[in-house]
């Protein structure tokens, strides 16, 4: 009989081969290589076998993890980054504002407010002065001077002070144009006293200064009175013309101051005249604004 190889003939290789995956013989190492190949290929609860490890590169998941936790994905989550960052983008500046708000009030003991201070202290002593000794005599005139002049100066600079450091405050705002006032109609109604100025000068100044200040609130509704060039040349050339009135100038200065002062006058009228016109405009078109809006409203 011709020799069979044993292979073919179910010897033992041919026999363990048979018993192969079909009788549920399986080595320890083909059971791990079939367990690895079946969850290849079998789709988990991550949703994907190799083609999906093999696609979903670092990169690939780093680029598709925030879609998983996006607000529209999850109720809970609407976007605690987007919100955190929509909340600080509109918290800030009220916060900003909060704390101007504070430093403002907090900063009544400034540098600027102390100015205005120190100018509202001048006045009665700036009285006392030009009064001492029947008003005449010029030493007492010399430092009534003195005491005018540094009201002129300090009120130049608090104003620029404020705006500059941002040291603006509600005492400040009040404060500031009273103290003007006070030492210009204090040296004004000192001087016409004296017989050393005409009444009338002091009443147009100090009607025009009074009147503006009235006209100012009566449009605040509508906007704000800007102060022009001319008004602060009006400002200059009076302090100048009551400080040259207040020394005891003779001669050809007695003479200067006359014109000086002339000039400061005539600033005053025009001015005056400057800020009524303005307020007119601003009111006018403050009232057509207003019926415009309404106009819209009830369309």
């Amino acid at each position: 009989m011709t020799g069979v190889p044993a292979s073919a003939a179910g010897g033992p290789s041919g026999a363990r081969r048979a018993k192969g995956p079909a009788s549920g013989g399986l080595t320890p190492a083909s059971g791990r290589a079939l367990a690895r190949e079946a969850r290849d290929t079998a789709p988990g609860e991550s949703g994907g076998g190799r083609a999906q490890r093999d696609a979903s590169s670092p990169e690939d998941v780093r680029a598709t993890a925030p879609s998983s936790a996006s607000p529209s994905s999850s109720p809970e989550g609407t976007g605690n980054a987007g919100t955190a960052e929509a909340q600080g983008s509109t918290r800030a500046p009220r916060g900003g504002k909060i704390a101007a708000a504070a430093v403002d009030q907090a900063s009544v003991w400034n540098i600027a407010n102390l100015l205005t201070m120190l100018r509202l202290l001048l006045v009665p002593a700036f009285v006392m002065l030009m009064l001492a000794d029947g008003g005449y005599d010029p030493a007492w005139r010399s430092l009534a001077w003195a005491a005018f002049a540094i009201a002129m100066i300090t009120d130049l600079f608090d104003g620029h002070l404020a705006r500059t450091y941002n040291l603006v405050t509600d005492f400040g705002k009040i404060a500031d144009p009273i103290a003007d006032k006070a030492i210009m109609g204090a040296a004004l109604i000192c001087l016409s006293a004296l017989g050393d100025l005409p009444w009338w000068v002091t009443g147009v100044i100090l009607g025009r200064e009074l009147g503006i200040t009235l006209l100012r609130f009566l449009v605040i509704r509508y906007g704000v009175i800007p102060a022009s060039r001319g008004g602060k040349l009006k400002t200059l050339t009076q302090g100048v013309a009551v400080g040259m009135y207040v020394l005891a100038l003779t001669g050809w200065l007695a003479t200067l101051r006359w014109w000086v002062m002339a000039a400061a006058v005539v600033l005053t009228v025009v001015t005056g005249l400057d800020y009524v016109k303005q307020a007119i405009v601003l009111r006018r078109q403050g009232i057509a604004e207003r019926e415009a809006a309404l106009e819209e409203t009830e369309e």
